[in-house]
């Protein structure tokens, strides 16, 4: 099964050059809590009729999760799309958009990262342009508001705010206790509330590093063949 997804992956998802999805960037790896709301409006609307949205989140909300979630879902619904994270891109050229208006979804991920380089705000405005005349539909991502992003180009700014606007608020420590628990059962491994609850007090709160702790959590478990325990977590942190 996961060979077919991934055929289904290199045949329906146009990436750039060195670029790869996660595999576990899925909408049921996802633990929503306080945004429930916005990602059933994602879901939903990515097969529906808006023409673009605006999703927007601070570091750790899981807003390049979910886009990585939506190329996943069409792309095993065998829908061609382009996903462009720019935070990646830094090297490339703009002229990477030319073209990618012809598929039915092209999603852009970190536009703060070009925020102020007029040639790459001059090409995204183009490309939603683009887009809009040729029927197609387009996600873009950032880490603020449309207002709030540091796109200097007006007319950029102006689309930006244009379609469906999702903010992905940050997550309480309950959610990220839960969203912490959700991916260890993703990988095999029973992570008790206790332990949970013992990270988010002893270790970063940040999302992305309570997930590479997790890793080295799960490979550590796996090497030791033991359960995560609190006295097992505290061992592993200690060495680590």
């Amino acid at each position: 099964m996961a060979a077919a997804n991934g055929d289904a992956m290199a045949r329906y998802t146009q990436l750039p050059l060195g670029v790869r999805l996660r595999e576990a960037a899925t909408f049921a790896n996802y633990y929503p809590g306080v945004n429930q709301h916005a990602v059933n409006l994602l879901q939903a609307s990515v097969t529906t009729e808006h023409e673009f949205i605006y999703l927007w989140g601070g570091h750790g909300s899981g807003k390049t999760h979910l886009l990585q979630a939506v190329c996943h879902l069409l792309s095993a619904q065998r829908h061609p799309l382009a996903y462009f994270p720019l935070r990646e891109m830094a090297a490339l050229s703009v002229e990477i958009l030319d073209g990618v208006e012809q598929l039915p979804l092209v999603i852009v991920d970190d536009i703060d990262a070009i925020a102020g380089q007029s040639e790459w705000e001059r090409g995204l405005f183009h490309l939603y342009n683009r887009i809009s005349e040729q029927g197609g539909r387009l996600i873009m991502a950032g880490a603020q508001s449309p207002a709030a992003i540091g796109i200097v180009l007006p007319d950029l700014r102006t689309r930006l705010a244009a379609g469906l606007v999702l903010q992905l608020r940050a997550h309480t420590d309950q959610d990220k206790a839960e969203a912490l628990r959700l991916q260890a059962r993703q990988r095999g491994l029973e992570m008790p509330e206790e332990v949970a609850g013992y990270l988010l007090r002893r270790c970063s709160r940040d999302m992305t590093a309570l997930f590479e702790l997790l890793e080295t959590l799960d490979q550590a478990s796996l090497a030791a063949q033991r359960k995560l325990t609190v006295p097992f977590v505290k061992e592993v942190l200690q060495h680590g």
